[in-house]
């Protein structure tokens, strides 16, 4: 297989990929880019085959990588997968994250860590270890999934929020340092979205926004001109935050 990066033939790492918005987001780019690379990370990489095989049958080049994001070690053995199987990225998907809520006064510091670690410090360590590549050729993307829990504060987000506060944050400055470089920073505030982190859940799926709404959203910021960076997009549902 040919490793050189061409126009028609991006290389797409997306982490959180195994579900959701992250499989989602797979499956639009492989529809969209004919010969689309895509390298599809997730913790658990049991649900990762079956999008492994929705990707190649849109005619995509998929491969699959368990790896936990929010570890330093996990991300560096990735990083040399990656490169031994595609090469260099051409787009990167900060996607990965999880959700708990609690007030302030009850919410355990492991959890906090836990959320500060999954959410943010997972955007850093892909970020230092993919980053590079795209400044050395001069062009890239990244996407950071924030939320909209990182635009306005809410009762019972402690951790969640403060994480996803420190994306919107970490994201800003990326944009500032990688502008003269040729990589583009997007910064992605979703709503409620339809997905598996809503099982079991009392709230109509038509309440919520459909994930390959979200997904068409990232592909449509990154066919546009690279004389043209889309720094924030904000997704809400039609009738407001949930």
């Amino acid at each position: 297989m040919s490793k050189k990066r061409t126009k028609k033939s991006p290389v797409v790492l997306i982490t959180g990929a195994s579900q959701g918005i992250g499989a989602a987001i797979a499956k639009t780019f492989a529809r969209e880019i004919k010969g689309c690379r895509i390298a599809l990370v997730a913790r658990t990489a049991k649900k990762l085959p079956t999008v492994q095989r929705g990707c190649e049958r849109l005619g995509a080049k998929a491969v699959s990588f368990s790896c936990d994001v929010s570890d330093d070690k996990a991300v560096a053995k990735l990083k040399r997968a990656v490169k031994k199987e595609f090469g260099a990225i051409d787009v990167l998907v900060n996607n990965a994250g999880s959700f708990s809520g609690g007030p302030l006064l009850k919410f355990s510091v492991e959890e906090f860590d836990r959320m500060i670690a999954t959410n943010l410090r997972s955007v850093f360590l892909m970020s230092r270890a993919f980053v590079p590549g795209m400044v050395k050729a001069k062009r890239g993307d990244v996407f950071n999934m924030s939320s909209i829990a990182g635009l306005v504060a809410y009762p019972g987000g402690s951790g969640y929020s403060a994480a996803k506060f420190g994306v919107t944050g970490l994201s800003k400055v990326m944009r500032e340092e990688m502008k003269e470089k040729g990589v583009r920073v997007c910064t992605v505030y979703p709503g409620a979205t339809m997905s598996p982190s809503w099982d079991g859940v009392d709230i109509p799926a038509e309440r919520m926004m459909p994930a390959e709404d979200v997904a068409q959203a990232f592909y449509d910021v990154y066919r546009m001109s690279r004389r043209t960076v889309v720094e924030e997009i904000v997704l809400r549902p039609q009738l407001g935050d949930l």
